[in-house]
Protein backbone atom coordinates (compact mmCIF):
# COMPACT_ATOMS: atom_id res chain seq x y z
CA UNK A 1 0.00 0.00 0.00
CA UNK A 2 1.27 3.69 -0.82
CA UNK A 3 1.83 5.93 1.74
CA UNK A 4 0.37 9.08 0.55
CA UNK A 5 2.23 12.07 0.08
CA UNK A 6 1.74 15.22 2.18
CA UNK A 7 1.37 17.06 -1.32
CA UNK A 8 -0.55 15.69 -4.36
CA UNK A 9 1.58 17.30 -7.20
CA UNK A 10 4.90 17.83 -7.91
CA UNK A 11 5.72 20.25 -10.78
CA UNK A 12 8.94 19.88 -11.62
CA UNK A 13 11.19 17.25 -13.12
CA UNK A 14 13.20 16.58 -16.33
CA UNK A 15 14.19 13.84 -18.80
CA UNK A 16 17.21 12.65 -20.53
CA UNK A 17 17.23 15.31 -22.82
CA UNK A 18 18.34 17.97 -20.86
CA UNK A 19 21.53 16.27 -20.46
CA UNK A 20 22.08 15.79 -17.24
CA UNK A 21 18.96 14.13 -16.12
CA UNK A 22 18.45 10.06 -16.52
CA UNK A 23 15.29 7.50 -16.44
CA UNK A 24 12.68 7.71 -18.87
CA UNK A 25 9.73 9.68 -18.37
CA UNK A 26 7.53 6.72 -17.51
CA UNK A 27 9.85 5.80 -14.53
CA UNK A 28 9.26 9.23 -13.07
CA UNK A 29 5.27 8.91 -13.37
CA UNK A 30 5.68 5.04 -12.26
CA UNK A 31 7.88 6.77 -9.11
CA UNK A 32 4.46 9.18 -8.56
CA UNK A 33 2.63 6.55 -8.40
CA UNK A 34 4.02 4.37 -5.90
CA UNK A 35 4.76 8.09 -3.73
CA UNK A 36 1.27 8.32 -3.52
CA UNK A 37 1.29 11.29 -5.81
CA UNK A 38 -2.18 12.25 -7.86
CA UNK A 39 -0.35 14.92 -10.18
CA UNK A 40 3.05 15.64 -12.03
CA UNK A 41 4.39 17.79 -14.51
CA UNK A 42 7.32 17.37 -16.83
CA UNK A 43 9.06 20.91 -17.05
CA UNK A 44 12.34 19.88 -18.66
CA UNK A 45 15.11 22.64 -19.70
CA UNK A 46 14.09 24.21 -23.07
CA UNK A 47 16.09 25.25 -25.57
CA UNK A 48 18.12 28.55 -24.94
CA UNK A 49 18.76 31.25 -27.39
CA UNK A 50 21.47 32.62 -26.01
CA UNK A 51 23.43 29.66 -26.74
CA UNK A 52 23.84 26.12 -27.18
CA UNK A 53 24.94 23.55 -24.48
CA UNK A 54 23.50 19.86 -24.51
CA UNK A 55 24.44 19.39 -21.28
CA UNK A 56 22.14 21.97 -19.72
CA UNK A 57 19.11 22.14 -21.97
CA UNK A 58 17.36 20.24 -24.70
CA UNK A 59 18.36 22.06 -28.72
CA UNK A 60 15.53 22.86 -30.57
CA UNK A 61 15.22 19.72 -33.00
CA UNK A 62 14.65 17.78 -29.62
CA UNK A 63 11.49 19.70 -28.47
CA UNK A 64 8.73 18.24 -30.52
CA UNK A 65 9.93 14.99 -29.29
CA UNK A 66 9.93 16.06 -26.09
CA UNK A 67 6.11 16.72 -25.84
CA UNK A 68 5.25 13.76 -27.67
CA UNK A 69 7.13 11.62 -25.33
CA UNK A 70 5.36 13.45 -22.15
CA UNK A 71 1.92 13.05 -24.49
CA UNK A 72 2.41 9.28 -24.48
CA UNK A 73 2.99 9.20 -20.71
CA UNK A 74 0.18 11.08 -20.02
CA UNK A 75 -2.15 8.49 -22.04
CA UNK A 76 -0.58 5.93 -21.19
CA UNK A 77 -1.47 6.51 -17.01
CA UNK A 78 -4.66 8.39 -18.13
CA UNK A 79 -6.93 7.49 -14.89
CA UNK A 80 -3.91 6.91 -12.39
CA UNK A 81 -2.19 9.85 -12.52
CA UNK A 82 -2.48 13.27 -14.01
CA UNK A 83 0.35 14.22 -16.16
CA UNK A 84 0.80 17.93 -17.03
CA UNK A 85 2.99 19.37 -19.76
CA UNK A 86 5.35 21.81 -18.80
CA UNK A 87 8.57 23.39 -19.77
CA UNK A 88 11.35 25.36 -18.16
CA UNK A 89 13.06 28.39 -19.86
CA UNK A 90 15.73 30.66 -18.63
CA UNK A 91 15.56 34.14 -18.08
CA UNK A 92 18.09 35.93 -20.35
CA UNK A 93 17.86 39.30 -20.94
CA UNK A 94 17.70 40.27 -24.95
CA UNK A 95 15.94 37.11 -26.21
CA UNK A 96 12.72 37.84 -24.68
CA UNK A 97 10.91 37.70 -28.11
CA UNK A 98 12.24 34.49 -28.72
CA UNK A 99 10.98 32.95 -25.61
CA UNK A 100 7.92 33.89 -25.84
CA UNK A 101 7.85 32.82 -29.35
CA UNK A 102 8.85 29.36 -28.07
CA UNK A 103 6.08 29.35 -25.62
CA UNK A 104 3.73 30.45 -27.79
CA UNK A 105 3.72 27.12 -29.97
CA UNK A 106 2.13 24.88 -27.66
CA UNK A 107 -0.36 24.45 -25.64
CA UNK A 108 1.77 24.42 -22.21
CA UNK A 109 0.11 23.75 -19.01
CA UNK A 110 2.65 25.65 -17.12
CA UNK A 111 5.68 27.34 -17.55
CA UNK A 112 8.63 27.83 -14.78
CA UNK A 113 11.01 30.62 -15.40
CA UNK A 114 14.69 30.19 -14.17
CA UNK A 115 17.92 32.80 -13.96
CA UNK A 116 20.60 29.83 -14.28
CA UNK A 117 23.27 32.59 -15.91
CA UNK A 118 24.59 36.03 -14.88
CA UNK A 119 25.49 37.60 -18.94
CA UNK A 120 27.53 34.02 -20.04
CA UNK A 121 28.51 32.84 -16.37
CA UNK A 122 26.57 29.53 -15.45
CA UNK A 123 26.82 30.59 -11.62
CA UNK A 124 25.15 27.12 -10.69
CA UNK A 125 27.23 24.85 -12.81
CA UNK A 126 29.88 22.95 -11.05
CA UNK A 127 31.90 23.34 -14.02
CA UNK A 128 31.96 26.88 -13.59
CA UNK A 129 32.61 26.93 -9.86
CA UNK A 130 36.11 28.57 -9.77
CA UNK A 131 34.04 31.56 -11.04
CA UNK A 132 32.51 32.56 -7.88
CA UNK A 133 36.13 32.98 -6.43
CA UNK A 134 36.54 36.34 -8.85
CA UNK A 135 33.24 37.52 -7.99
CA UNK A 136 32.26 39.71 -5.14
CA UNK A 137 29.34 37.40 -3.70
CA UNK A 138 27.28 40.74 -2.18
CA UNK A 139 27.15 41.78 -6.01
CA UNK A 140 26.03 37.92 -7.64
CA UNK A 141 23.30 37.93 -5.05
CA UNK A 142 21.96 41.23 -5.63
CA UNK A 143 22.45 41.09 -9.94
CA UNK A 144 21.39 37.48 -9.55
CA UNK A 145 17.67 38.77 -7.21
CA UNK A 146 17.15 41.97 -10.24
CA UNK A 147 17.43 39.04 -13.02
CA UNK A 148 14.54 36.99 -11.40
CA UNK A 149 12.58 40.31 -10.68
CA UNK A 150 12.80 41.36 -14.11
CA UNK A 151 11.68 37.66 -15.19
CA UNK A 152 8.73 38.12 -13.20
CA UNK A 153 8.15 41.30 -14.67
CA UNK A 154 8.62 39.95 -18.41
CA UNK A 155 5.12 38.05 -18.26
CA UNK A 156 6.90 35.16 -20.09
CA UNK A 157 6.42 32.39 -16.62
CA UNK A 158 3.81 31.00 -14.78
CA UNK A 159 6.11 29.31 -11.98
CA UNK A 160 9.17 30.96 -10.71
CA UNK A 161 11.79 28.33 -10.21
CA UNK A 162 14.20 27.89 -7.38
CA UNK A 163 14.36 31.77 -6.85
CA UNK A 164 17.06 31.57 -4.43
CA UNK A 165 19.41 29.07 -6.47
CA UNK A 166 22.38 31.31 -6.01
CA UNK A 167 23.40 29.80 -2.87
CA UNK A 168 23.28 26.41 -4.09
CA UNK A 169 27.08 26.15 -3.52
CA UNK A 170 26.75 28.00 -0.14
CA UNK A 171 27.91 30.92 -0.69
CA UNK A 172 26.47 33.69 1.43
CA UNK A 173 26.17 37.44 1.27
CA UNK A 174 27.45 39.79 4.17
CA UNK A 175 24.71 42.38 3.78
CA UNK A 176 21.29 42.06 4.31
CA UNK A 177 19.51 41.90 1.40
CA UNK A 178 15.87 42.11 2.39
CA UNK A 179 15.25 44.72 0.50
CA UNK A 180 15.91 42.82 -2.44
CA UNK A 181 13.60 39.95 -1.46
CA UNK A 182 10.33 42.59 -0.77
CA UNK A 183 10.99 43.87 -4.07
CA UNK A 184 10.77 40.90 -5.46
CA UNK A 185 8.16 39.98 -3.55
CA UNK A 186 5.44 42.97 -4.98
CA UNK A 187 7.12 42.44 -8.35
CA UNK A 188 5.45 38.46 -8.51
CA UNK A 189 2.30 39.63 -6.81
CA UNK A 190 2.32 42.42 -9.41
CA UNK A 191 3.02 39.48 -12.38
CA UNK A 192 0.85 36.80 -11.04
CA UNK A 193 3.16 34.47 -10.74
CA UNK A 194 3.57 31.76 -8.10
CA UNK A 195 6.77 30.85 -6.13
CA UNK A 196 7.97 27.48 -6.19
CA UNK A 197 9.08 25.58 -3.36
CA UNK A 198 11.92 22.90 -4.66
CA UNK A 199 12.83 20.53 -2.32
CA UNK A 200 15.97 19.64 -4.34
CA UNK A 201 17.87 22.01 -2.23
CA UNK A 202 18.48 20.21 0.44
CA UNK A 203 21.19 17.61 -1.44
CA UNK A 204 23.25 20.71 -2.53
CA UNK A 205 26.02 22.40 -0.44
CA UNK A 206 23.69 25.04 0.63
CA UNK A 207 21.47 22.40 2.29
CA UNK A 208 18.36 24.33 2.34
CA UNK A 209 14.92 24.24 0.54
CA UNK A 210 14.61 26.93 -2.03
CA UNK A 211 13.57 29.78 -1.08
CA UNK A 212 14.63 30.67 2.45
CA UNK A 213 12.15 30.39 4.96
CA UNK A 214 12.95 34.10 5.91
CA UNK A 215 12.27 34.67 2.07
CA UNK A 216 9.33 32.46 2.06
CA UNK A 217 8.01 34.59 4.47
CA UNK A 218 8.59 37.65 2.50
CA UNK A 219 6.16 36.16 -0.47
CA UNK A 220 3.58 35.02 1.54
CA UNK A 221 2.91 38.45 3.65
CA UNK A 222 3.03 39.80 -0.14
CA UNK A 223 0.43 37.17 -0.82
CA UNK A 224 2.56 35.55 -3.73
CA UNK A 225 1.13 32.01 -3.64
CA UNK A 226 3.35 28.73 -3.71
CA UNK A 227 3.73 25.40 -6.25
CA UNK A 228 6.13 22.66 -4.91
CA UNK A 229 8.63 20.61 -7.03
CA UNK A 230 11.06 17.93 -6.68
CA UNK A 231 13.55 19.02 -9.34
CA UNK A 232 13.62 15.67 -9.95
CA UNK A 233 16.66 14.54 -12.62
CA UNK A 234 16.27 10.61 -11.46
CA UNK A 235 13.19 9.14 -11.95
CA UNK A 236 13.52 8.40 -7.28
CA UNK A 237 13.66 11.58 -6.87
CA UNK A 238 9.95 12.41 -7.44
CA UNK A 239 8.48 13.93 -4.38
CA UNK A 240 11.49 13.62 -2.30
CA UNK A 241 11.49 15.05 0.67
CA UNK A 242 7.90 16.53 0.03
CA UNK A 243 7.31 16.11 3.95
CA UNK A 244 9.75 18.99 4.48
CA UNK A 245 8.99 21.00 1.97
CA UNK A 246 5.18 21.09 3.23
CA UNK A 247 6.22 22.11 7.00
CA UNK A 248 8.27 25.16 5.23
CA UNK A 249 5.70 26.20 4.06
CA UNK A 250 3.34 25.50 6.72
CA UNK A 251 6.44 27.49 9.04
CA UNK A 252 6.29 30.78 6.50
CA UNK A 253 2.55 30.85 7.06
CA UNK A 254 1.58 29.08 4.44
CA UNK A 255 -2.03 27.42 4.36
CA UNK A 256 -2.30 26.15 1.04
CA UNK A 257 -1.04 25.92 -2.91
CA UNK A 258 -1.99 26.36 -6.14
CA UNK A 259 -2.41 23.89 -9.11
CA UNK A 260 -2.10 24.60 -12.47
CA UNK A 261 -3.76 24.02 -16.19
CA UNK A 262 -3.71 25.49 -19.34
CA UNK A 263 -1.19 28.12 -18.02
CA UNK A 264 -4.06 29.21 -15.51
CA UNK A 265 -4.27 28.63 -11.84
CA UNK A 266 -7.72 26.40 -11.66
CA UNK A 267 -7.88 25.11 -8.09
CA UNK A 268 -5.90 25.61 -4.22
CA UNK A 269 -5.36 22.76 -2.00
CA UNK A 270 -5.13 22.98 1.80
CA UNK A 271 -2.35 21.88 3.44
CA UNK A 272 -2.55 19.75 5.84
Amino acid sequence: MNTPCPIISDYHMHTPLCGHASGEPRLYAERAVQAGIKEIGFSDHAPLFSHQDPTVAMNISQLPGYLQMIETVRNEFKGRLDVLIAIEADFIPGFEAQTRELLSDYPYDYVIGSVHFIEKWGFDNPIQLKEWDARDVNDVYREYFRLVRESALSGLFDILGHVDLVKKFGFIPTVDLSDEIEENARAFKQAGVAVEINTSGLHKPAQEIYPSLEHLKIYKKEGVPITFGSDAHKPEQVARDFAKGQQWALAAGYKEYVRFAKRAVIATVPLK
